[in-house]
């Protein structure tokens, strides 16, 4: 720790001494301390919750708006990981894509949910936690966090915050996401122990003739032992592989990268005609179809270790690890269309798109991913008269990086020393459209030949492009909350607390372009199969919908001609200066935050009210390279906030509470966008572009109004309904590595942009959710139950620049609507539910093409579940995620528009588990 932040903790704790000794004054009067009985519920001790009356009696007794789901809810899912099941409460938006490495359709092509957005804010405006550490962002362009890392196994209880106390971190807008592990006192015997054993199938690898198999095992164990069983001690460990093939449609890949769009009718000077809808007008000229396969290896464990040392004092033991490796290999075909004009039509002002030429290619790319996520946390609680003491250490680590990125290409038209190939001859439009809204490319014999035989028709382009990116944060501190208990009068008790944490950040990425395989080799005439690449097909690129076939390639190979040919000059991250090669992508981040609260509890009869102020001290250090300069700068940014809050719980009975609340948070800009010229990418034009970061970035500042009310009836039911306004000021979007919102200064042939901060916007959000079990009906047909919820939310920002012309415009990944149903049975050592998602349309980019945003399509998904417990030792059950297999992903630019789109289908995923408990 430095010297500067090592005062910041200090000042800290100065400051929480004095607010203690406030605190003493205040309640010094009342001077009984409460009962071991009521010193024991009042635990700051992380509480997990097995089984989902015990999560709704949680949830009535939570002192804010919470919503958990407990061990039961997630045995009763069919999803991958822990994000998808998160998707099954309100108000929460599961994105199986991102910004960043593996962002746009690479992303979702993986088929599986990874990122969350709550009441309509993105991942970034979430704290995430596990066992109560604010876990590390490996991310290496977004604050968020990659939540597909962990499975839904080995977890008691997640619990979502949906509001915020003073004595929470206040970096959420969104919420705050905590993961609880069990320990040994959640079990009623001394001893437990179980073992589970899985198997899957991938339905959309089967239709591709891979083997679409899976599986995984877990296993836990826990025992409480010493003479008072005063020690507990949990442990678990559990794998898991999926191998998937998903078939993707890449039409705004190919629009971005290959100028795969057009306008159908423009003026004279090339825009889009006037008095025609834009969005209308827009239309796909080429496109990128193909497969995406690999695999995903998840392992890790958690581990707990507890000894109540007496009536008064309790030490405890918390760590959790969790690793994902991800390959991930895409080969598409590509009808590019490399010639495009537009022809006057008669003698009007008017003229008409035709595509004259055709670059018939095939691309294959490798996005491998190695993923980590750890915490570990030592701490305690002790219960002195009136006062309870929890101090606590902490510690977290996660990387996301991705090693050996390669791309590799053929071509009907590859020109270097040797080849001199030409494009095929079209003319008219390239691109319809079947009944579903699928782009159905109009070929020729020859083009289609091109496609169906790409392995020895197409000339092989260049020996590879290989990027290496690493992105990592270590994050750890300690933290003190101290409470004094009052006996009588309204105060019931005042908490204060202090957390240091400190943060260290480090993000880089280089790159290598080899020359081209006739050059490298000295004679023409290559093909990916001459050279051994291509290694057999897919009889069918999109089964269903694009018959012709696709290669199949043998990465070793490529990456034996890629390291082969690779050369001083193939090393070009950002120019021809090695220096700057190494050095121009990389960045480091020290951010210390240093914080304070105090709140109280007051009790008027059935009113309870929670005042509450909580003070921030944000001090980002980032250390960049300047490549004007050959040498690495730095900058740095401070953020001071005062939090303030106040809760009020209105309880008239024991089965109802209402909730109101106005409380404040921020959330801090990335590193990237802080430090300095971060990143630099050169175009095959020679066009270069710098991203500069800006030191004087403001946070993003939140006022949050709630209002909620719950019940719950003898009967089996409960009910939920709230709404919530978030006042928005400084808003700066995800859009991964680059700027849009930002300012562009252009010289020449390299163009510089920096971001700056938006306007204001706002949230606005119904929600409600019910489930009633049948239970007063007769015989087997109590079993019986319904669940749901549904969110209506309303979002709108300015986004403060050019790119958005002055307009306001809903926020990123924010639905307007989001619903979930289920139908249960719970009898006679049987469990079936059937469960239906509903998610509808939301923005996902600003302005990607043409200066049109990106939507995403409503997606409907039905999962099935069925589980049968065999005697009190073993369980099975059987799982099927997006039973009627729906596409996973549809992506289209415009709103109204979906003629430029992106689809992925993932088909139906089948799990089948047997667990053992002894």
């Amino acid at each position: 720790m430095t010297k500067r932040n090592f005062k910041q903790g200090l000042m800290a704790s100065a400051l929480t001494v004095m607010t203690l000794g406030m605190a003493w004054t205040a309640a010094h009067a009342q001077d009984a301390a409460p009962s071991d009985t009521e010193a024991a519920d009042q635990s700051t001790v992380v509480v997990v919750y097995a089984t989902r009356d015990k999560a709704i009696n949680a949830q009535m007794k939570a002192i804010n708006t919470i919503s958990v789901l407990s061990k039961d809810d997630l045995d009763h899912t069919a999803v991958h990981n822990v994000a998808e099941a998160l998707g099954t409460l309100p108000g929460v938006n599961v994105m199986n894509t991102g910004n960043s490495f593996f962002g746009g359709i690479d992303g979702a092509s993986r088929g599986e949910g990874m990122f969350v957005s709550l009441r309509g804010m993105n991942s970034e405006y979430n704290v995430n936690m596990i066992n109560g550490v604010t876990v590390a962002q490996g991310m290496p362009y977004s604050r968020g966090v990659q939540l597909s890392l962990l499975p839904p196994s080995g977890l008691q209880t997640i619990v979502l915050n949906l509001t915020s106390t003073a004595d929470m971190d206040g970096d959420a807008i969104g919420g705050t996401v905590d993961f609880r592990t069990p320990t040994a006192f959640n079990f009623s015997d001394k001893t437990h122990a179980s073992v589970t054993l899985s198997g899957r199938l991938e339905s959309r690898a089967r239709d591709y003739d891979d083997s679409g198999l899976g599986g995984g095992i877990a296993g836990e164990y826990a025992i409480k032992f010493g003479q008072n069983e005063q020690f507990g001690f949990y442990g678990s460990l559990f794998y898991d592989e999926r191998a998937y093939a998903n078939s993707e449609l890449a039409g705004i890949m190919a629009a971005q990268n290959d100028g795969g769009w057009d306008y159908l009718v423009t003026d004279v000077n090339g825009k889009s005609y006037a008095g025609i809808d834009k969005e209308a007008n827009m239309v796909q000229t080429g496109l990128n179809v193909g497969v995406s396969n690999g695999s995903t290896k998840r392992w890790g464990g958690n581990l707990s270790f507890d000894w109540n040392v007496d009536d008064t004092l309790s030490l405890y033991a918390r760590a959790s690890y969790a690793r994902a490796d991800t390959e991930q290999n895409s080969t598409l075909s590509q009808f590019a269309s490399a010639s495009k004009s537009h022809k006057q039509v008669g003698t009007t002002d008017r003229y008409a798109l035709s595509v004259d030429q055709i670059s018939t290619r095939v691309w294959y790319e490798t996005n491998p991913e190695v993923a980590t996520l750890s915490t570990f946390t030592l701490g305690g609680e002790k219960r002195a008269g009136a006062w309870t003491l929890s101090p606590s250490v902490f510690m977290s680590y996660g990387n996301n990086d991705r090693p050996d990125h390669i791309e590799a290409s053929a071509r009907i038209n590859q020109s270097d020393n040797y080849n001199h190939g030409v494009n095929r001859p079209l003319g008219g439009l390239s691109i319809g459209y079947d009944n579903n809204g699928f782009p159905i490319p109009l070929y020729t014999t020859d083009i289609y030949n091109d496609l169906n035989n790409s392995d020895t028709a197409l000339l092989a382009r260049r020996s590879g492009q290989l990027t290496e990116s690493f992105s990592n944060q270590t994050k750890g501190g300690f933290k003190l909350d101290a409470r004094y208990d009052a006996d009588g009068g309204a105060l019931q008790y005042i908490k204060t607390g202090f957390k240091f944490t400190e943060s260290l950040r480090r993000v880089t990425n280089r790159d290598w372009t080899n020359a081209h395989f006739a050059n490298s080799l000295g004679h023409g005439g290559e093909t990916w199969a001459s050279l051994g690449i291509a290694d057999g097909e897919y009889s069918s690129v999109f089964p269903g919908v694009y018959n012709w076939a696709v290669p199949k390639v043998n990465e070793s190979v490529l990456l034996n001609y890629f390291n082969k040919f690779k050369t001083d000059a193939s090393f070009d991250t950002c120019g021809g200066d090695y220096a700057n090669n190494y050095n121009c992508n990389t960045q480091k981040g020290n951010e210390a935050v240093t914080a304070a609260y105090v709140m109280a509890d007051y009790s008027f009869g059935s009113l309870e009210v929670l005042p509450g102020a909580r003070y921030e001290h944000s001090q980002i250090h980032n250390t960049y390279w300047v490549q004007g300069k050959g040498q690495f700068d730095s900058n740095t940014t401070t953020y001071d906030k005062v939090l303030p809050s106040v809760f009020l719980n209105y309880r008239p009975a024991g089965n109802a509470v209402y909730r109101a609340s106005i409380w404040t948070s921020y959330t801090r800009p990335p590193f990237t966008q802080l430090g300095g010229g971060a990143q630099t990418s050169t175009s095959e034009d020679g066009t270069t572009t710098i991203t500069k970061g800006n030191p004087d970035l403001k946070a993003i500042d939140a006022v949050n109004y709630d209002l909620a009310a719950e019940w719950t009836t003898s009967a089996g039911g409960h009910a939920q309904i709230s709404a919530y306004y978030k006042a928005l000021s400084n808003y700066i979007f995800d859009n991964g590595s680059n700027y849009l919102n930002g300012t562009e200064a252009v010289e020449g042939k390299v163009y510089t942009t920096m971001p700056q901060n938006g306007g204001d916007g706002h949230v606005t959000g119904l929600e409600a959710q019910i489930r009633q079990k049948f239970t007063t009906l007769p015989g087997w047909m109590s079993g019986f139950g319904l669940s749901g919820n549904a969110t209506r939310q309303w979002t709108i920002v300015d986004l403060g620049s050019d790119l958005g012309s002055g307009q306001k415009k809903p926020m990123q990944n924010a639905p307007e609507w989001l619903a979930n149903a289920s139908i249960f049975y719970e009898k006679y050592g049987m469990s079936l539910d059937l469960n239906y998602g509903y998610k509808g349309a939301y923005l996902a980019n600003y302005a990607v093409i043409g200066g049109v945003d990106v939507w995403v399509k409503p997606t409907r998904r039905v999962d099935l579940h069925a589980g049968y417990k065999v005697n009190d030792h073993v369980k099975i059950d059987l799982s099927v995620a997006n039973l009627l297999k729906d596409y996973s992903y549809w992506a289209h630019v415009g709103k109204r528009s979906f003629a430029i789109n992106d689809i992925v289908d993932t088909g139906r995923t089948t799990l089948l588990t047997v667990k053992y408990d002894y």
